[in-house]
C-alpha cells in the first residue's frame, strides 16, 4: 500500500469508510497515470471514463464535462475529514497545489472556513506534520480579491479556495455572470480565469447532491478541473419519477452499514405501553408526544451524566428537536413550553424557535443560539424548528426527536434522523442511552416499524416502549464522593440540574471556612504526596514529623497567597495550621484504604504471535451474492449496498482478501504473522473450493470479507502466545491513590434504601440505591445481586472499612481476545490483619474463562502490592472469589474468603 495512504490514515485516524475512499482515490491516479511534476490535464474524457469503468463498474458516467467522481458516505462517518485526507494525499503524494472546495449553502460554507482553519476545534489537517508550519492558504468567496497578492505567491505550499455555491447561484439568475467571473484589477483577469489556468486545479464538492443541476455548476464546469471529487451522504437526485442515483459512484457506504459498524448512533422508535389513538383528539396525541418527549429528554440527560462521571469523560448536555408544522405552531409550542404548567415551567428559558420569520437582530441571535446548543453552557434544552435542519447543523447532542407535524413514515425516517446521527464521544460506549436516538412517535409506531421493516429500507429500528412507571418516574445521577471528601468540604465537580451529592448531609470534619480551606489545601498536597512513594510510601508515613512539616510548608504558601486571606489578614483569628493539618491527615489514613498503583513493565523485549492451527470450516458456507443485482447490506446484517460484479476490480490472488481482512484487527501484526496469515486464508479459499467454482469463490470472498475475517479472528485466541523474560520489574508509582468518585442513576429525591433490608424486586437490583452504612467508605453503592448486599451486611461486622471501587480505581488490564479491559472487582475491605479484594459470583460462573482470567490478574496483583506493604510495615492484600451461595449472614468475611 503506497506510503502516503499509510501515513494520512494514521496520522488522521481515519475509519475504515474513510481509509477505503483514500486507496480508491490512490488507485484513480493510478489509472489516471499522474506523476509528480507532469501536466494532469487529459483531454480524452471518454478514454479515461473507459479505464474506471473497467475497474469500477458503478461508474458509467462523470455527469460533467470533467472526470468527476463521488464517494457517498452515510452521515456521521466524517465527509469533511475525508476532504483533508484526500487534500494531503494529493499534495503530498502529486504535488497538487491548487483545490477549490464548493459548499451549497452559508452555513457549510462557513463550517468548512473554520474546520480548514489551523487552531481550530475540528481542523482537517491535525497530525499532518508538512502543514503544521506551512499550513495551505484558505482563500474564500469574501476575501479572494483581497488576498490577490498571495495568489501567485510561489512559496505558498498550497491553496485551497473555499465558496459557497448557493451564492453563485443567486449571481447567475437572469443569465447574469456570477461575481467571480468578473474582472479584478488586482489580478488583470476574473478569478475565475485565473483558476481556470491552473494546470492542477482540483474541484471538491461537499453535500454535491443539493446543486448537482444548478446554473452555479454548469459555470463551475467552465473552471475544467483535473478531477472532480464529490462527497454526500444521499448519492441521487428527486426528479418528477422519484429518486434518480448518481452514476459515477465509485464507493457507496450508506447508513445501513454505518450503523453495523457502529459509526453513528442506533436509531429508536418511542411509544408508550399499551397506548391507542383511538378516542384521542390530534391535540391531546400532539400534547403527550411532546410531554413524553421531554421525559424521553430528562432521562437521557441523567444517563449521559451517569456515564460521562463513570467513565471520566466529558458531560454531554443533550437536547430534544421539535418538528413543528408551520411557524405559527411553532410559536405555540413555544408559547406552551415557557408556561409555568409546562414541567412546572422548568423549560421556560430552555426553549428556542428556529425558522425563516426572524430577520436583522433576532435572526442573528438566533443563528448564534442554534450554534451553540451543543456547549454545555448554552441553556437549550429544545428546539422548535418547523422546516427539518439540513445539512451542516453539525453536533453531536442531539438525542429525542418529536416530529409533530404530518408525514408518512418513509419521510420520517430519512428526515427526522439524519441530524442526530453522530456519536458526542466519536465511538459507540456500549451504554444503550449514549448510543441511542430515540424518536416519539406514538400515533405513527408501527407504521414506522412497517415502513423500517421493508426490503431495502436502509436502516432496522429498535423500538422502545415506556410503561406508566418509566413516564411518571423522574431520576437523577447521583455523585457519591468518598466519606474523606465530604467531610472536608469538597462538592461534586460540573454539577448539572440532574446532579444529587450523596453526601450533603455528612457533617463537615472543620466548623469554620477558614478551617474547611487549609484541610482542603492540605489534601491537595497529600494527593500530590501519592505520586512521591519515596518520600511517602505509606499513608502511615504521612503522620512522620518530617511529612507533616513538609506539608504545614506547603499549606502555609498557598493559603497566605489566596486573595481572600491577604483582604482580611490581620483581621481573622489565627489558624492552628499544624493541628488541623494532623487532624485532616488521621481523616485521611482513617477514611482510606492504602491501594498502591502498580505497573509490571517486562524486563526484557516482549514477542507475541500466533501459532499455526488448523480452521474450523465447516460450519461456513457464505452464499453466493448476484453479480445482476443491487444487494442490500440492512441493518439485519443481511447484506451491504454494493455492486458485485465479474468486472469489478480484483485483489492479486483469492487469499490476499482474507489477509486483509485479518489485518484490520488491532492484535494482529502482519509482519510477525504473515506466514500463518497466508496459512489460514489458503485453508479458507481450499474450503471455498470445495463447493463453489473460482468465480463464485472471488465474489464470496470480495463481498464477505469482513465476515470471514471475524469468523477466523475468533479462532485465533486460543493460539495466541507471548515471550517475554520470566521476571518482571514491578514499578510502584503511588503508595496510595485518592479514592475516585462514584456516579449512579437513581430515583429522584427518593432515600437510600437501607442496606439491612432485602427489596421486593431482587430480580432488578441495580435500579436501588443503599444507605446507611457505618464502616463503608463512600455514603452510598449500588449493588448488582441480593448476594452483594448480603456481602456488604458481613462487612459492615466484620471489616474495619469496605467500598465498592469505580472504574479506574486499580487499572487492573486484562486480556480478552483482541480487548484489553479493565477489571473492576466488586468489593475491597480492610480487616486488622489484612486487606482484601473480594469478586461474588454466581456459582455456574466460577470456571467461566474470563473469570478465571480476571482471578489470575488479581492474585497477581495481590501478590505484588502484599510484597510492597511487607517492606514498608502494611499488611497483606487477599484475593477471594467468592461462589454466591455460600454468602449468608452466619458466615464470617475470614471464613468466605478460605
Amino acid at each position: 500500500m503506497n506510503r502516503n495512504v499509510n501515513a494520512i490514515s494514521g496520522r488522521l485516524s481515519l475509519r475504515k469508510p474513510q481509509r477505503d475512499s483514500l486507496e480508491l482515490l490512490h488507485r484513480l491516479t493510478e489509472i489516471l497515470s499522474w506523476e509528480k511534476g507532469s501536466s494532469k490535464k487529459s483531454p480524452d474524457l471518454a478514454a479515461v471514463l473507459s479505464a474506471i469503468r473497467n475497474e469500477f463498474p458503478t461508474v458509467t458516467d462523470f455527469e460533467r464535462e470533467f472526470a468527476s467522481l463521488c464517494f457517498a458516505l452515510a452521515t456521521g462517518v466524517g465527509k469533511t475529514r475525508l476532504m483533508g485526507a484526500f487534500i494531503a494525499y494529493l499534495h503530498l503524494e502529486h504535488g497538487i497545489n491548487n483545490f477549490f472546495v464548493m459548499a451549497p449553502n452559508l452555513t457549510i460554507y462557513n463550517k468548512l472556513i473554520t474546520d480548514f482553519t489551523p487552531n481550530t476545534r475540528k481542523y482537517v489537517f491535525k497530525g499532518i506534520s508538512e502543514f503544521a508550519t506551512d499550513a495551505p492558504e484558505i482563500i474564500t468567496g469574501d476575501d479572494y480579491e483581497s488576498k490577490a497578492g498571495t495568489l501567485f505567491d510561489q512559496l505558498l505550499r498550497c491553496k485551497i479556495n473555499i465558496f459557497n455555491i448557493g451564492k453563485i447561484n443567486s449571481e447567475v439568475r437572469g443569465g447574469k455572470s456570477p461575481r467571480i467571473k468578473r474582472l479584478s484589477e488586482y489580478i488583470g483577469e476574473s478569478y475565475f480565469d485565473y483558476l481556470a489556468g491552473l494546470p492542477d486545479l482540483v474541484l471538491i464538492m461537499d453535500e454535491s447532491h443539493r446543486y448537482r443541476a444548478s446554473a452555479g455548476v454548469r459555470a463551475i464546469n467552465e473552471l475544467k478541473p483535473i478531477l472532480g471529487l464529490e462527497l454526500t451522504a444521499t448519492p441521487f437526485v428527486e426528479g418528477p419519477k422519484g429518486a434518480v442515483p448518481f452514476k459515477n459512484v465509485i464507493l457507496d457506504y450508506p447508513l445501513g452499514r454505518a450503523m453495523t459498524d457502529g459509526f453513528v448512533k442506533e436509531p429508536a422508535v418511542v411509544t408508550r405501553k399499551d397506548f391507542s389513538p383511538l378516542g384521542m383528539s390530534a391535540e391531546a396525541i400532539e400534547q403527550l408526544k411532546l410531554e413524553d418527549g421531554v421525559r424521553m429528554h430528562e432521562q437521557t440527560k441523567v444517563l449521559l451524566e451517569t456515564y460521562a462521571r463513570e467513565a471520566d469523560a466529558k458531560i454531554v448536555k443533550p437536547f430534544v428537536l421539535v418538528i413543528a408544522r408551520d411557524v405559527t405552531h411553532a410559536k405555540s409550542l413555544v408559547e406552551l413550553i415557557k408556561s409555568d404548567d409546562f414541567f412546572e415551567g422548568r423549560y421556560k428559558d430552555k426553549v428556542i424557535q428556529v425558522d425563516s420569520s426572524k430577520t436583522g437582530a433576532d435572526e442573528d441571535q438566533m443563528i448564534q443560539d442554534l450554534l451553540a446548543v451543543e456547549s454545555t453552557e448554552s441553556p437549550t434544552e429544545i428546539v422548535i424548528h418547523v422546516n427539518m435542519l439540513k445539512e451542516g447543523w453539525d453536533v453531536t447532542n442531539l438525542y429525542t426527536i418529536v416530529p409533530l407535524r404530518a408525514a408518512n413514515a418513509r419521510i420520517l425516517i430519512e428526515q427526522s434522523i439524519g441530524r442526530g446521527l453522530r456519536l458526542p464521544y466519536g465511538k459507540r460506549t456500549g451504554v444503550a442511552a449514549v448510543d441511542r436516538l430515540s424518536i416519539i412517535a406514538h400515533d405513527k409506531f408501527q407504521e414506522i416499524i412497517d415502513e423500517a421493516s421493508k426490503p431495502g429500507s436502509m436502516i432496522k429500528m429498535k423500538q422502545v416502549i415506556l410503561t406508566a412507571e418509566e413516564t411518571g418516574e423522574k431520576i437523577s445521577t447521583v455523585v457519591s464522593e468518598s466519606n474523606l471528601k465530604a467531610k472536608l468540604g469538597f462538592q461534586p465537580e460540573n454539577q448539572t440540574s440532574s446532579t444529587e451529592n450523596a453526601g450533603k448531609d455528612t457533617k463537615p470534619a472543620f466548623d469554620t471556612p477558614d478551617k474547611q480551606r487549609v484541610a482542603q489545601i492540605a489534601y491537595e498536597v497529600i494527593k500530590r504526596l501519592e505520586a512521591k512513594p519515596e518520600q511517602a510510601p505509606t499513608m502511615e508515613a504521612l503522620k512522620t514529623l518530617e511529612v507533616q512539616k513538609f506539608i504545614l510548608q506547603e499549606v502555609a504558601a498557598q493559603y497566605h497567597a489566596g486573595p481572600q486571606q491577604m483582604e482580611m489578614e490581620g483581621i481573622a483569628p489565627k489558624l492552628d495550621m499544624a493541628a488541623i493539618i494532623t487532624e485532616t491527615t488521621s481523616l485521611v489514613v482513617n477514611e482510606m484504604i492504602p491501594i498502591p498503583r502498580i505497573l509490571v513493565v517486562p524486563k526484557g523485549e516482549v514477542k507475541s504471535w500466533f501459532e499455526p492451527f488448523t480452521l474450523e470450516l465447516s460450519s461456513i458456507k457464505f452464499p453466493v451474492p448476484s453479480k445482476d443485482l443491487w444487494v442490500h447490506n440492512l441493518h439485519t446484517n443481511k447484506g451491504e449496498a454494493v455492486t458485485v460484479s465479474n468486472d469489478g476490480a480484483r485483489e492479486k490472488r483469492m487469499e490476499d482478501y482474507v489477509v486483509a481482512g485479518l489485518v484490520d484487527f488491532d492484535d494482529v501484526s502482519y509482519d510477525t504473522n504473515a506466514d500463518l496469515l497466508y496459512d489460514l486464508a489458503t485453508q479458507t479459499v481450499n474450503h471455498f473450493r470445495t463447493y463453489l467454482p473460482e468465480e463464485e469463490i472471488w465474489q464470496v470472498l470480495h463481498f464477505h470479507q469482513k465476515d470471514i475475517a471475524q469468523f477466523i479472528h475468533s479462532q485465533m485466541h486460543k493460539h495466541f502466545r507471548e515471550d517475554k523474560s520470566d521476571d518482571d520489574n514491578v514499578v510502584i508509582s503511588k503508595g496510595f491513590t485518592e479514592l475516585k468518585d462514584s456516579a449512579y442513576t437513581a430515583k429522584k429525591d427518593g432515600p437510600p434504601l437501607d442496606y439491612r433490608q432485602s427489596p421486593s424486586d431482587k430480580s432488578n437490583m441495580a435500579k436501588y440505591l443503599f444507605g446507611g452504612f457505618q464502616k463503608c467508605l463512600y455514603p452510598v453503592q449500588k449493588f448488582d445481586s441480593d448476594s452483594e448486599r448480603r456481602l456488604a451486611c458481613i462487612l459492615e461486622r466484620d471489616a474495619i472499612k469496605w467500598f465498592k471501587p469505580a472504574k479506574g480505581q486499580f487499572q487492573m488490564i486484562y486480556r480478552d481476545g483482541a480487548n484489553q479491559p479493565e477489571y473492576v472487582p466488586d468489593f475491597v475491605a480492610e480487616t486488622e490483619t489484612a486487606i482484601y479484594m473480594l469478586e461474588p459470583k454466581a456459582k455456574n460462573e466460577m470456571q467461566d474463562a474470563t473469570v478465571q482470567t480476571k482471578k489470575r490478574v488479581a492474585v497477581k496483583w495481590c501478590l505484588n502490592a502484599s510484597e510492597y506493604n511487607a517492606e514498608h510495615g502494611g499488611k497483606p492484600w487477599k484475593y477471594a472469589l467468592i461462589p454466591h451461595d455460600i454468602i449468608a449472614d452466619n458466615m464470617t468475611l475470614e471464613r468466605l474468603c478460605q
